[in-house]
């Protein structure tokens, strides 16, 4: 269960904007660069999807879980916003990101498609997979060593507000399927996340490539560097892994991992960033 104690707290914070960013930002790696450049590029459209999906189930809610959706909400659109920073630094860079952008638009596209209750079911999943790549980045500090500050700044700040609302969309997917039997709430949860798995993998490996042909970085010296930097060294995939899989048992929750001590390291240059009433209206 979501602790009873946990406080979801929007931090109004702005990054990068006084300066440019180096093409290969992160410690002067196009292979980590396209990593986190890849994934960047999801994140605005990804996180309108995520509001979209739990708004449309927060009537009747709970008062504490209504509380927890306006805060997820206020913090996704700060996260939205940011990333779209980020993203018009790395098109300024000289990258390309319009085969990128088409995928991410293709796969939402079909997800509006589906029923109300399957998008709530495909945003469970996601947050999931931000939840655990969170973890890993505020864990462990050598995913960003290297990195200019300002974004480094950026990255764990994000991770922290993940980690804080990772049990909203799945709080919210509870008390809107609370009628379902237990077996088909399951069921639709699993298959969910195995289809979520295979997009998210799939199109973030294909964009990170197009990002490493711009710098020239093709085939197998593409292929292996990123296989090395996913699965070896640092190797996030792998370590997220177990992570993962624990989505498929019976009685999963994503707070039966209590991580709040890593945000409690990684919040103090946040201290003075917390959004107040500003905010309110997004949600």
């Amino acid at each position: 269960m979501t602790p009873t104690d946990l406080t979801i707290t929007p931090r109004d914070r702005r990054f990068g904007r006084d300066r440019a960013s180096g093409r290969h930002w992160l410690n002067n790696d196009p292979i980590a660069t396209a990593f986190f450049n890849a994934l960047s590029i999801t994140f605005p459209r990804g996180e309108a999807f995520f509001i979209d999906s739990v708004r449309a189930f927060r009537d009747g809610v709970p008062e504490k879980l209504a509380g927890e959706i306006a805060a997820f909400i206020k913090q996704e659109v700060v996260h939205s916003r940011e990333h779209l920073a980020f993203n018009r630094q790395v098109t300024d860079q000289g990258y390309d990101v319009s085969r990128l952008d088409a995928d991410v638009t293709m796969v939402l596209n079909l997800a509006y498609s589906r029923p109300a209750i399957v998008r709530l079911a495909a945003t469970m999943a996601l947050e999931h997979f931000t939840a655990i790549l969170a973890h890993q980045l505020l864990r462990d500090l050598r995913y960003l060593d290297g990195a200019e500050p300002e974004l480094a700044a950026l990255w764990r700040w994000h991770a922290i507000e993940e980690i804080e609302h990772k049990g909203v969309a799945h709080d919210t997917w509870v008390h809107a399927t609370r009628d379902w039997p237990h077996l088909k709430r399951w069921w639709v949860k699993t298959l969910m996340m195995l289809i979520v798995t295979k997009h998210f993998l799939h199109h973030r490996a294909r964009g990170m490539m197009e990002l490493l042909r711009q710098d020239g970085i093709r085939g197998v010296r593409a292929w292996g560097g990123l296989l090395r930097y996913a699965l070896l060294r640092p190797g996030i995939l792998r370590r997220v892994a177990l992570p993962w899989a624990s989505y498929f048992l019976p009685g999963f929750h994503p707070w039966k991992v209590d991580d709040r001590a890593l945000i409690a390291v990684a919040d103090t240059p946040y201290a003075a960033a917390r959004a107040d009433g500003a905010l309110v209206s997004a949600a």
